[in-house]
């Protein structure tokens, strides 16, 4: 998944004050890791990720490793923290879209006068 550099801008200001929501261990690139990885980018779009990795060279590898087994983008790598990105999913077509209830009108003091 390629990111045009203005994308890759606006999505770096909104990852800006995000917190990491998963840390990949000293045990590295679990098949765990990978699935919990692919829940938050489900539910949030835009994830930071920790690696605990020592090595520069690890944690590029392992970026790249997770964007090519979930379909991800890096949008970001800074010292042990990277920044992914995956578009939601689209809901099913079969399905209609619920639509957010609307209370009714508020009836004002005066309305209950009237007879």
């Amino acid at each position: 998944m390629e990111l045009t550099p203005a994308r890759r801008r606006a999505l770096r200001a909104k990852a800006h004050h995000l917190s990491p929501v998963v840390i990949v261990g000293d045990a590295g690139l679990t098949p765990a890791v990978v699935s919990e990885i692919d829940v938050h980018l489900k539910s949030h779009e835009l994830i930071k990720v920790k690696v605990q990795q020592a090595e520069r060279n690890e944690r590029a590898g392992i970026a790249d490793e997770i964007a090519a087994a979930l379909g991800a983008a890096v949008v970001q790598k800074i010292g042990k923290t990277l920044v992914m990105y995956r578009p939601r999913p689209e809901e099913a077509s079969g399905a209609p879209k619920k639509r957010p209830r609307r209370k009714p009108p508020r009836r004002t003091k005066r309305s209950y006068q009237m007879p």
